[in-house]
């Protein structure tokens, strides 16, 4: 009987015993879709119940700026910058709990596991809208996925490490591009451009003059063009304060305003896409008057692009002879 109890003593006392390396516990947020973030500082995260995932990452590198393709953005994590941490709480964890300068007294942090190493890759894509008329299609917002990458957590009791750690997507809004334009379109006597402008916004077609000829157009049989990289240049741009006219037919780009964001048009493709055809009719005498529609053109800003649709009116431009 003794015998009996000594084991089951010793039994006890070696099941009592931990190596914190090899004790596997997962963070599991595989089912909590929602990234959050907070708007006075760098986090974003992710709530559970009584969990927390928080990321620290500068907001700077959530751009609008698509990532190539098999191409990411890669952050090296430490304790002091590109911070990542798991919590543990003693209750119902919220917002204010994360984001609040002076955090609420309850529930309090019960464990923390620490980010010492690793990669934080992010994936960044659009988030696009299609007109189902038109066709047209706007950016709305990107979305970042992010992944940790050889991550390590230093826990109260050894470590643990992730080869790969979805974190998962941040999502980011923007105002979509107004482009409030009317249809009167006005040319540069000096240059070809052909423009059309709003208090912030300008579209602007450097155009092959011969698609503007003083001579009207067969019924249904346009003049046509392609947007190219040096005839038929088209570029949206979008800028910081007030635009008026005197920016337009100057031998140099004024510098102000200041453009915020400039998109160009991307080269057409005959038959297919990035197509320019005018319609020219008499407006009485010695006046003609020519109507610019693009057919599925579209603009790019680095890895991002949007289309006008498969039909857009650029506008009206009137001219005369002599």
């Amino acid at each position: 009987m003794k015998k009996a109890l000594s084991l089951l003593v010793i039994l006890a006392l070696f099941n009592a015993c931990d190596d914190g390396d090899l004790t596997q516990e997962d963070i599991s947020f595989e089912d909590v879709t929602l990234t959050q973030n907070c708007s006075a500082n760098s986090i974003i995260y992710k709530i559970k119940e009584q969990e927390a995932l928080i990321l620290e990452v500068p907001k700077t590198n959530f751009t609008t700026e698509l990532t190539a393709a098999n191409d990411t953005i890669e952050l090296d994590i430490s304790t002091t910058a590109n911070r990542v941490v798991y919590r543990f709480y003693n209750g119902t964890v919220t917002s204010n709990n994360i984001c609040e300068t002076i955090a609420p007294a309850t529930p309090f942090i019960t464990d923390q596991w620490t980010a010492t190493a690793g990669k934080i890759r992010i994936v960044t894509t659009a988030d696009i809208t299609t007109n189902p008329t038109t066709k047209a299609t706007t950016i709305t917002g990107y979305n970042h996925n992010i992944v940790l990458k050889n991550v390590t957590f230093a826990k109260a009791i050894g470590t643990q490490v992730y080869e790969t750690f979805p974190f998962g997507n941040y999502k980011s809004t923007i105002k979509p591009l107004s482009f409030n334009f009317d249809q009167t379109l006005e040319k540069c006597t000096s240059s070809n451009d052909v423009y059309n402008f709003n208090t912030s916004e300008a579209l602007i077609l450097n155009i092959d003059p011969s698609l503007i000829a003083n001579e009207a157009t067969p019924l249904n049989s346009p003049r046509t063009g392609l947007v190219g990289t040096t005839t038929n240049v088209f570029t949206y741009r979008l800028f910081s304060n007030l635009l008026t006219a005197d920016y337009f037919c100057q031998n140099t780009t004024p510098t102000t305003p200041a453009v915020t964001q400039e998109w160009n048009g991307v080269t057409g493709i005959n038959g297919e896409n990035g197509i320019i055809e005018v319609t020219t009719t008499t407006n009485g005498p010695n006046s003609f008057k020519h109507t610019i529609v693009l057919k599925k053109v579209s603009l790019q800003k680095g890895n991002s692009n949007f289309t006008l649709g498969d039909s857009f009116i650029y506008g009206e431009l009137f001219t005369t002879t002599n």
